[in-house]
């Protein structure tokens, strides 16, 4: 019998493979799509991002990042990275590499889909075959595990969306500057020596060009600039009504998303992965719920708070007033979102608290 079956081959699904593997676990991927698999995404790490990856064995090239620029009305407020640089990195870049570190270590990967998924005595059987020990589902956004499990929480009043492009232009800031309009957010990311990433965010629907317009000074800047094709994603929150269900744990987005605004996304995939690891070799399932919740719980607040904001005008037009006239605090969110620490109980037992320990950090996204 497969001690584990992951479904979703991307980042978060690869990167629970690997920490399984290393535990001694049989681990199976299904992933239908070939290749690295593109998609909406800010594509920054944070430095906790980076240290995350480290302990796999896993370092994808990219360019540094010196910490975050906000930005809006000819005004900026800029904090760097107390803890050391983060990394653009293309997400087709971080896919290819952790696919290659999986396979590598031994983890199979199939070209499946899940259908059906239903637990017995002996195991979870996904579409009626034979059980399997334990399953993670690592399968987006809009998680087909999580619907068919009925774990799908209610609709988010506030419905968001996402919109990325590369530019083929040389970087102009080692910083993320993330700029704000009267009715979107647009993170700009250095990702190689001749492209930038360009995500938008807002909960207008628009095409990407409309939204570019909404931000004169990057308009000016990126004007002539060749544009790649456009990658869309939404709506981006997602409630869940918990993380476990039986032998089936949710990890990454699979797991429930508020918004990119802070642009936690992998990073955090990442401490969840490590965590639901940690509970399927314990024995405890349960205790993965309790992890998620402390993982999660300064990105639910920041970025639930955040969102609030974003949807009053005369408090929109503040944000990056107050950052700048508020360096220290400003300083202060960024230092936490580059890198805090999430207590939980890790995969061996006895481990102290500082071995215990995963970072949050960002990609928007």
């Amino acid at each position: 019998m497969t001690d584990l079956l992951v479904i979703g081959g991307g980042p978060v699904g690869l990167a629970t493979a690997l920490l399984a593997v290393r535990e001694g676990l049989e681990v199976t991927v299904w992933e239908p799509r070939e290749g690295a698999v593109d998609k909406a995404c800010g594509e920054g790490l944070m430095p906790g991002g980076l240290r995350a990856l480290a302990e796999l064995g896993v370092d994808p090239e990219g360019e540094p990042l010196s910490g975050i620029d906000y930005l809006a009305d000819g005004r900026s407020a800029r904090a760097a990275f107390r803890a050391g640089p983060g990394r653009g990195v293309r997400r087709t870049t971080l896919h290819d590499t952790l696919r290659t570190a999986a396979l590598d270590s031994g983890v199979r990967i199939l070209p499946r889909r899940m259908t059906r998924v239903a637990h017995d005595r002996s195991g979870v059987r996904l579409n009626g075959e034979a059980p399997v020990g334990h399953v993670v589902a690592a399968d987006g956004l809009h998680s087909p595990t999580r619907r068919a499990l009925g774990l799908q929480g209610r609709p988010a009043a506030v419905r968001r969306y996402g919109q990325r492009v590369h530019v083929s232009t040389a970087p102009w800031t080692s910083y993320v500057e993330v700029h704000w309009g009267p009715h979107a957010e647009a993170y700009v990311t250095p990702v190689a020596s001749g492209l930038v990433g360009v995500a938008v965010l807002s909960s207008r629907r628009a095409p990407f060009a409309e939204h570019l317009a909404g931000f004169p000074g990057l308009a000016r800047r990126l004007a002539g600039a060749p544009l790649g094709s456009v990658r869309g994603a939404g709506p981006l929150w997602q409630r869940t009504r918990r993380r476990v269900e039986g032998r089936v744990l949710l990890v990454g987005d699979a797991a429930g998303y508020v918004d990119a605004l802070t642009g936690e996304g992998i990073t955090l995939g990442l401490a969840q992965a490590r965590a639901a690891v940690a509970a399927v070799v314990a024995g405890d399932l349960r205790r993965y719920e309790d992890d998620w919740k402390s993982l999660t719980r300064s990105y639910r607040l920041l970025t639930a708070g955040l969102l609030a904001v974003g949807q009053t005008p005369l408090l929109r037009r503040g944000v990056v007033p107050a950052a700048a006239a508020l360096p220290g605090v400003f300083a202060a969110a960024v230092d936490t979102l580059a890198g805090p620490h999430h207590e939980w109980r890790g995969c061996e037992a006895g481990s102290a608290p500082g071995d215990s320990q995963m970072s949050s950090g960002m990609s928007p996204g």
